[in-house]
């Protein structure tokens, strides 16, 4: 990832996360900066994903894939709705 500018980060932590980390970092060969922002990337890439990812279960893909496959009648409200949409919105 390039970038013009650099931020700079500060945290309080515990001195056993604090080693931790380091040890971690280590073990990888990398510097605890490195490692540090590497993870945080990574957790928020995830966080990211996860609010922009709708994940359904088996049941549910199959309910939803009915629905767009055979979808119910439109109610009487939905009916209403779409009539006084084309009342009130000049379709061009």
């Amino acid at each position: 990832m390039k970038t013009d500018t650099i931020a700079r980060l500060e945290a309080r932590l515990p001195a056993e996360l604090h080693a931790m980390l380091k040890h971690a970092a280590e073990l990888q060969g990398r510097t605890l900066s490195d490692f540090v922002v590497s993870a945080a990337r990574e957790a928020a890439q995830r966080a990211i994903e996860d609010a922009h990812i709708i994940k359904l279960s088996v049941e549910d893909q199959i309910a939803f894939a009915k629905a767009l496959i055979d979808p119910p009648p439109p109610s009487p409200a939905l009916i209403e709705a779409a009539a006084l949409w084309r009342r009130n919105v000049e379709v061009r």
